[in-house]
């Protein structure tokens, strides 16, 4: 499940539940929509609510990176579960999408 809310050119999406191969493609077409907004130049995902990544949802992630750094944008996460954490470390994407603090994702 998704929600947001956005301010200026901020977008801050929380998401709860797993994005794991069933949930991918769904969370995929939420984001895109949101991210059709040329107004929107940066991303924040808070996975607070969100137990569960495998390896689609690193590839959700990533294409979102993509698309707005296209546009001059950023994304970052926030409130990694240690089990995402540790997927989202060995996948090497912490090198390229930051993982940032609650006072810096403030919409």
């Amino acid at each position: 499940m998704l929600s947001h809310v956005r301010k200026q050119d901020v977008l801050l999406v929380r998401l709860t539940g797993e994005l794991d191969q069933c949930s991918a493609s769904g969370i995929r077409r939420d984001l895109d929509a949101l991210l059709s907004d040329p107004r929107v130049r940066h991303l924040v995902i808070d996975m607070e609510g969100m137990p569960f990544m495998d390896s689609s949802g690193l590839g959700v992630i990533l294409g979102r990176y993509r698309a707005l750094s296209l546009r001059g944008g950023t994304v970052s996460l926030m409130h990694l579960s240690p089990q995402v954490r540790r997927v989202y470390d060995l996948s090497g994407m912490a090198r390229i999408i930051p993982v940032i603090g609650e006072k810096e994702a403030q919409p």
